[in-house]
């Protein structure tokens, strides 16, 4: 016989809350513009790679938000930095077609972890891709280094 477990909330991933995603989105636009990169779109994405929150820096193209979400996803699938990616154009034609295009093999995607865990991932787009990564990959070390100050 299995046992149970009663839930008396809605059940939810583990992962980041809404006011975390909110500081690494604007500490990525904060070191974007302190880079002097151009304006950014900045997403963070949950474990089901849905964004919990996503801003475009003014001046920012609208495309950019859309690829921001996707690198952040892209990194997610390869559980790897998008710009680690290394697969043939054959390949990423393939997996872009079954992920309706949120596959984007180049820098600007990073996970976002807790330690071992995998808690989201943030993706940047807007500047060159290595600079759209470099933003994303320090909010999130500054948040890293911010979480565990506090535990």
């Amino acid at each position: 016989m299995a046992n149970f477990v009663i839930m008396t909330g809605a059940p939810r991933f583990p992962g980041l809350p809404l006011a975390d995603a909110d500081w690494l989105v604007q500490t990525a636009l904060a070191v974007g513009a302190e880079r002097g990169f151009a304006p950014l779109a900045v997403a963070v994405v949950d474990t089901a790679g849905e964004p919990i929150a996503l801003r475009r820096a003014d001046g920012g193209m609208p495309m950019t938000s859309r690829i921001a979400v996707a690198k952040a996803r892209t990194a997610l699938l390869a559980l790897k930095p998008s710009g680690l990616i290394d697969l043939p154009g054959g390949i990423v034609d393939g997996i872009q077609h079954l992920y309706a295009g949120d596959f984007i093999p180049f820098a600007g995607g990073v996970l976002i972890t807790d330690g071992e865990l995998i808690v989201g991932a943030a993706g940047a787009s807007g500047a060159r891709a290595v600079e759209d990564e470099a933003v994303v990959q320090t909010a999130v070390e500054q948040w890293q280094k911010k979480r565990n100050r506090v535990l």
